[in-house]
């Protein structure tokens, strides 16, 4: 077995943390931190064990990283009182701030601490685990799922035999077959990040409007990057070996950002056909567009056009979308339809068709955008299945950020959340470009500068101006393009 290499992705080196760490560290904790739902197991393998059944010295407790296999020191790391990497252990005390008091007012429901629709995601005790402490915030088993069934093999250690590499590989799928969740898996990891990071049917695991109304902050989710802000881990060739059966295996970074847009989409149109769909006599804004209703309103004899025409939202036909419609927050959809132009191209062309039908549908009635989502829905789990089954190449990030910023993507970038998407693309891709050795530490780090610009133009929606965040995203992808 290998010593833990010290370079890692999850510390980003190259980044200087700047505008890309101010809006990461807000969007980290503004997302209804991760927990999913408990996977129905029974028995051990559906018994929550708790942050304190993963502390021990010899486990993850260290106050160094200085483990043989893993650092033994992720307790602390998931602890950092100020970073996004810590950012899920304080999940359930920003719960007594003054933020989530006043969002609880508002909303009439107590305590913020104790209140069902703040639990299920601020919480791994959130769901009726009684056994966990509600102060455990989002705890280790919110991301690897119940410990109970395998738990004492996972510390129980290697070394029996004289393959100590593959026998670390076989008590891993062990420990799966268990009830570990396989992370690994981008789909796997995916449906379990989303489920708070961008909501569920589950209860209190939905930033309604009327929440976010109340003063929670918006909903964003980008898999691979929010992994990265997260990962407690170093991938080197003990990673490789127990998580892909290969010492020079690594995680697919590109892979995950794909996959991560198609389960975000596909969860967004599962919920949208579902009751989470409507609220009271309205349809649930959480689906529309922020900011096709919030913009300045202006009452004087010279008109004046507050909104940008985005192609994206053509319909079925080739009509433009209608004025004072709000359309569907297609933040995703359009990553999405970049990483499929690559990856896929004919399923890109089903894309491109069924988004058109979908909004043309979103004109007329609820059922026929329900109908029309389910048909969308359709081509997303396709892309998504696509994208896991192969593996994306160096080659493969710089075809995606040509995709992203090609005009037929990029002059969609008309809304604030779709050019957040499309920084976090870039960005994530750049980093894959280094984790694959296309790109020296020192090259990425020379277009931090271009990459912070894109960030600071998409820091803050009340400011947000699509001409000036395309042109600072360009400035980024012509730096990337010079690296090819």
């Amino acid at each position: 077995m290998t010593t833990d290499a010290t370079g890692k992705r999850g510390e980003r080196p190259w980044a200087t943390m700047g505008a890309f760490a101010v809006l990461l560290l807000a969007l980290l904790i503004a997302a209804v931190v991760a927990a999913p739902p408990a996977r129905s197991q029974g028995g051990e393998a559906g018994r929550y064990t708790g942050v304190a059944s993963c502390a021990g010295s010899t486990c993850h407790g260290r106050m160094e990283g200085d483990g043989t296999v893993v650092r033994q020191d992720e307790l602390m790391k998931w602890q950092e009182p100020s970073t996004p990497g810590g950012a899920h252990s304080r999940a359930w005390a920003v719960l007594s701030n003054s933020r989530s008091q006043f969002i609880a007012r508002n909303l009439g429901i107590g305590d913020p601490s104790k209140a069902p629709m703040c639990l299920g995601c601020h919480s791994t005790a959130g769901a009726g685990r009684a056994a966990v402490p509600l102060d455990d915030g989002v705890g280790c088993e919110s991301c690897h799922g119940p410990a109970g069934g395998w738990i004492s093999s996972h510390y129980a250690g290697v070394g029996t035999n004289s393959d100590p590499d593959r026998e670390m590989r076989e008590k891993h799928l062990s420990n799966v077959r268990a009830g570990l969740w396989k992370l690994e898996d981008p789909v796997v990891r995916a449906g379990v990040c989303v489920d708070c990071h961008f909501g569920s049917k589950g209860e209190g695991q939905f930033v309604t409007h009327r929440i976010m109304a109340a003063g929670h902050p918006r909903i964003s989710f980008e898999l691979d990057l929010f992994s990265s802000l997260q990962a407690h881990h170093h991938e080197d060739a003990d990673y490789g070996w127990r998580k892909f059966g290969s010492g020079s295996a690594r995680t697919d970074h590109v892979q995950m950002w794909a996959v991560g847009q198609a389960v975000a989409l596909e969860r967004s149109l599962d919920l949208f056909q579902s009751k989470r769909g409507t609220e009271g006599m309205f349809p649930e804004f959480f689906f529309l567009d922020c900011h096709s209703c919030h913009r300045r309103i202006y009452d004087q004899a010279k008109p004046l056009r507050t909104g940008v025409d985005n192609p994206g939202r053509m319909m079925t036909g080739g009509e433009k979308w209608p004025e004072g419609i709000p359309p569907y927050n297609d933040e995703n959809l359009i990553m999405l339809s970049a990483a499929a132009r690559v990856a896929s191209p004919g399923l890109a062309d089903q894309l491109a068709a069924r988004t058109a039908a979908f909004h043309r549908a979103m004109t007329v009635d609820r059922a026929s955008a329900v109908a029309a989502a389910a048909k969308l829905a359709e081509t997303v789990s396709a892309l998504k299945a696509a994208f896991a089954a192969r593996s994306f190449s160096g080659a493969d990030a710089f075809a995606m950020v040509d995709a992203i910023s090609a005009p037929a993507i990029n002059d969609r970038l008309t809304d604030y959340a779709g050019s957040q998407q499309a920084v976090m693309g870039v960005d994530t891709l750049l980093n894959s470009m280094v984790s694959s050795g296309r790109v020296t530490v020192g090259a990425a780090a020379g277009i931090r500068a271009d990459i912070d610009r894109a960030y600071t133009a998409v820091k803050d929606p009340n400011s947000f101006k699509p001409t000036e965040f395309q042109a600072a995203l360009g400035s980024a992808v012509r730096s990337i393009r010079a690296l090819r």
